[in-house]
């Protein structure tokens, strides 16, 4: 399953409804880590219902306790392609009796890709087929080969935001009341380098007024619309990772034991019956 053009071809997976790969034909170049045992084995998933995990790695609903892995069900799960042409492909999830045993709210998800020159617009609708309302977080987690061109380095990236940004960096730190901290940041380029990683594991924000973000080499990058999405993170495995995942958010796992229940935990939204969550992004290469 593909879409191309004259200017990009993108291939596509059944098992998280994933990209598997996104060339630009115009120079060549393969944007989308491809995994490695080494680093990080993932690519792109779509993180539904959980962003992350609970503090506990479990969570109670309607008296009866369930767990699921890291970032919920949708990476873990093979997809069905119900339409692909030279205009678009369309994958769908029915949740199963597994997905069930491990989220007990029936629910359908539709992952939507059209290709318009080097931009590649990912679409999602996720809806909600059972008889109670459904709560939820949702995040997305694609990575992007850094560096993109032989012989340039990690460091020789740059994260550029649109705007002058004035926000949030949340810290994780054990020793806090909620296992967070925040300290407010004028942020307009923040080049990378390893020990940020190490220093904070991963950079999470919040309050961003930018549309997109972009990820910025000496000639190459990727540009991410983050426009809608209160949470934007960067992630990469350790030093010496050859890539870089750009993560916007609704909501985020426990940094703490919480007792809240799974309905109000903060950025978990409510879906109620019969009603669909829709949202989109784009990655555009150059």
């Amino acid at each position: 399953m593909k879409l191309e053009n004259a200017s990009a071809v993108v291939t596509f997976c059944e098992k998280g409804a994933e990209i598997a790969s996104f060339i630009n034909k115009e120079n060549g170049l393969q944007y989308m880590w491809q995994g490695e045992e080494a680093y990080w084995t993932g690519k792109n998933p779509t993180l539904f219902p959980m962003v992350g995990n609970t503090y506990t790695k479990t969570y109670e609903i309607n008296g009866k306790k369930y767990a699921m892995k890291n970032h919920g069900l949708l990476r873990y799960v093979d997809f069905t392609c119900i339409k692909a042409n030279e205009e678009e492909v369309i994958f769908q999830y029915e949740a199963d009796q597994d997905a069930l045993s491990q989220y007990p709210f029936p629910f359908t998800c539709r992952t939507i890709y059209r290709l318009d020159g080097l931009t590649l617009t990912v679409r999602y609708e996720i809806e909600n087929t059972g008889d109670q309302t459904m709560p939820f977080l949702f995040g997305l987690h694609p990575g992007f080969n850094c560096p993109l061109v032989q012989g340039e380095a990690f460091e020789d990236y740059t994260i550029c935001f649109d705007e002058n940004e004035h926000l949030e960096q949340l810290i994780i730190d054990p020793n806090a009341p909620k296992g967070v901290t925040g300290k407010m940041l004028e942020l307009k380029e923040l080049p990378l380098d390893y020990a940020l990683f190490e220093k904070y594991g991963t950079l999470i924000y919040r309050g961003m007024h930018s549309a997109y973000v972009t990820l910025k080499g000496k000639e190459h990058g990727v540009r991410v619309s983050i426009g809608g999405y209160p949470l934007l993170a960067f992630w990469t495995a350790k030093r010496g990772a050859p890539f870089l995942c750009i993560e916007p958010w609704y909501g985020h796992g426990d940094f703490y034991d919480c007792k809240e229940d799974f309905y109000h935990r903060e950025g978990t939204m409510l879906l109620a019956k019969g009603r669909m969550f829709t949202t989109a992004y784009t990655i555009t290469l150059f």
